[in-house]
């Protein structure tokens, strides 16, 4: 039961909103629970044991973090400053236990399911260099259903409760429904508590607005995945995997193809999953901010998969760049280096944590690590940059904020990016290498005037949808770049502009998603995560 089956949507998402609307206010989030239970249950069956080892680990973790510093603010009222002190650094120590025990389980457990046969091959490769004889035996492991989403949000529930920006929640059914709420479970946005559970529970009664928006965010998410993503998946696949057979430029277009489908995939996915929020009186937080309108790939960054990016800012940047050991750091390079490589570098280490980290948690695989060291050095190199780019801006008098220099930065950030997302695609690292060489050694535009482009797996009249899908989605994105927010426009306009809208949308998906008896189901992409 994927998010953009028509089984998810009508029997499933609509009944669970059908059955809120009937209940109470007040008993409202326990219809959200048992709906996102009911729904981890059908599509993960007995993984959703792990589910709840995260729930009751992250609960009573942050219940004991929030006892400890009760107690503490409760015993300092009658201690001296000294005795506070003493008192202080022991209370951290006591919190820090706490909060690293539940954090490593948790993450220990994401480790396993996700690495496991991954380390497995490569220690019995070490080996076998060494002629010994010498196997780790290898096990099917299923990854749980959105593991490495619910495993993120309960890591910052526990340590938002160990910084003291909130106190534990006290009910287990609550904290139950923050980590499993259906419409995020499979490609998030990854929500923060603070933001998103007064939502969860509050309970909302009906509304016009709500509803028709939500209607039109999710059809509007069914055009991008059915009509552009999954009809562009086919061209993708023939050239990925024989890419051999090809020359440069039609990798290059593959590629480029690829980035869009990723796009479309992943956000058409987000836009079905924050209108049926939409629809609940709940809003979800923005994961992606037209990501293609970026300058530089530290701002696209900035602006796509917006919440894992936030996540890992808030918890392992600040973390990291916070620590004993970086703030030694820091200080030791403030000795020995001017102003400008004394803030770089400091910034540079936790920058390499967040970005080697962001490549692991896509998968256990060589290329995630690259992909991930790749965007590393690309924002590195930027930023130890900048400054021989703002003397060539005023030695040439160039507008670095003007429309020819923003053009080209675009631009220039498309390309990068679109390596990048082709290093993510590619079945291996080694792969992506030889594609690259491929694409950059040799070009047959024959390939292109003879009309070769047109059969793989698609034909003009696929190109000709995908081009006018592609043509509709940048000018809405456009105007939403420019301030203004077209579907929010559509949704609170009169019945005479929005119900042709919907109508529209739903016939195109119906005309020309790619669907049905001619076209195998493509898998989310970011599900697989």
């Amino acid at each position: 039961m994927t998010y953009t089956s028509y089984l998810f949507f009508f029997g499933f998402a609509v009944i669970v909103f059908m059955v809120y609307s009937l209940v109470p206010v007040k008993r409202r989030w326990i219809v959200l629970l048992v709906g996102s239970c009911l729904f981890y249950a059908v599509n993960s069956g007995f993984s959703i044991i792990y589910l709840a080892v995260t729930t009751l680990t992250s609960f009573f973790c942050a219940q004991k973090l929030t006892r400890i510093q009760d107690d503490f603010k409760a015993a300092k009222k009658e201690l001296s400053k000294e005795e506070k002190k003493k008192l202080k650094d022991k209370v951290t120590k006591k919190k820090k236990l706490f909060a690293g025990a539940a954090i490593v389980f948790n993450l220990g457990i994401l480790a396993f399911l996700k690495y496991y046969n991954f380390f497995a091959e490569q220690v019995t490769n070490v080996f076998g260099l060494f002629h010994l004889d010498f196997e780790m035996p290898l096990v099917r492991l299923l990854l749980p259903l959105g593991i490495s989403y619910y495993t993120l949000q309960a890591i910052g529930y526990i340590v938002d409760t160990y910084r003291g920006k909130y106190k534990a929640e006290k009910n287990f059914a609550k904290l139950a429904l923050f980590l499993s709420f259906f419409p995020q479970m499979t490609e998030g946005p990854i929500g923060r508590y603070d933001a998103l559970m007064p939502q969860l529970y509050k309970g909302h009664t009906y509304s016009n607005e709500n509803f028709t928006g939500g209607i039109i965010l999710v059809l509007w998410g069914f055009f991008k995945k059915l009509v552009i993503s999954d009809r562009i998946s086919y061209i993708v696949g023939v050239v990925f995997s024989d890419y051999n057979d090809y020359s440069g430029l039609l990798i290059a277009i593959s590629a480029i193809c690829y980035t869009i489908q990723l796009y479309t995939d992943f956000s058409g996915c987000i836009d079905i999953m924050t209108g049926i929020s939409k629809m609940f009186g709940i809003e979800l937080a923005v994961n992606f901010r037209q990501p293609f309108f970026s300058r530089s790939v530290a701002e696209f960054w900035r602006r796509w998969h917006i919440t894992l990016g936030t996540w890992f800012k808030d918890y392992v940047f600040y973390s990291v760049s916070l620590s004993e050991p970086f703030m030694k750091l820091s200080k030791t390079a403030a000795k020995h280096f001017n102003k400008f490589f004394a803030s770089v570098i400091p910034s540079a280490v936790a920058l390499f944590v967040v970005w080697f980290c962001t490549g692991i948690w896509h998968g256990a695989s060589y290329k995630y690590v690259a992909y991930g060291l790749y965007y590393f050095l690309i924002i590195l190199i930027g930023t130890l940059l900048e400054p021989v780019f703002a003397w060539l801006s005023e030695k040439t008098k160039a507008n670095r904020k003007g429309k020819l220099w923003g053009t080209i930065a675009m631009l220039r950030t498309l390309v990068l990016v679109v390596i990048g997302m082709m290093m993510f695609r590619a079945d291996s690292l080694m792969d992506f290498f030889r594609m690259f060489l491929r694409m950059i050694t040799t070009f047959d535009f024959n390939e292109v005037s003879g009309g070769l482009v047109f059969t793989l797996g698609t034909d003009k009249h696929d190109f000709f949808i995908i081009a006018v899908g592609l043509i509709i989605m940048f000018v809405v994105d456009i105007l939403k770049e420019r301030g203004t927010d077209v579907l929010s426009k559509v949704a609170a306009g009169k019945i005479y502009i929005k119900w042709p809208v919907m109508i529209g949308l739903i016939m195109m998906i119906v005309v020309f998603g790619a669907y049905g008896k001619n076209y195998g189901a493509v898998d989310n992409i970011y599900a697989q995560f």
